[in-house]
């Protein structure tokens, strides 16, 4: 099987959504194929080393749907990133910015304990700065960042040399 082909074949561009100028990538036709979505799990998973993850951490929100069958295969636990004011109990808040303004995510404080080696995962990778502020996120609650992974790197944008030192893997690029 060629993985990237099944990959990319199943990335649709939907133009100007969700503004004008926006090449949005659209990734359900992707996670509708069980074949391509297995693949990007188990490609993940393989990428990292069955064993070496404590826990993985989902971006809200389509980075929940990659994350949570990442930790089930790794025997990890999940934990939600989401935008601030969706979590329930005490959080740890970051905030970046935005092309236009800023937005502000949030962890629980009790989502690890000291040293969990921690895995994010997200759709894509654009700017980085969503990506920067769960790993620092991470950090500030106690875990130790092994890496992030993403389905689309959107390379144009640069986001990876706003990551500093992160192992980043992506399984597109673009």
């Amino acid at each position: 099987m060629d993985l990237d082909r099944l990959i990319n074949d199943r990335i649709r561009d939907i133009a100007d959504y969700p503004k004008p100028g926006v090449m949005f990538k659209d990734i359900t036709p992707l996670l509708a194929d069980h074949v391509a979505f297995a693949g990007v799990v188990d490609a993940i998973v393989n990428h990292h080393g069955r064993g070496t993850i404590d826990k993985i951490v989902g971006i809200e929100a389509r980075g929940f749907i990659l994350a949570a069958p990442v930790a089930y295969h790794f025997g990890a636990g999940f934990v939600p990133v989401r935008k601030k004011g969706k979590l329930p109990a005490r959080t740890y808040e970051e905030t970046y910015d935005l092309e236009y303004g800023t937005e502000t995510i949030q962890m629980h404080v009790d989502a690890f304990s000291p040293g969990d080696r921690v895995l994010i995962v997200d759709d894509v990778l654009a700017t980085g700065g969503t990506a920067k502020a769960a790993a620092e996120l991470v950090r500030r609650g106690g875990g130790e960042v092994v890496g992030l992974s993403v389905l689309i790197e959107l390379s144009f944008l640069h986001g990876r040399d706003r990551l500093g030192d992160l192992d980043v893997h992506s399984l597109v690029t673009v």
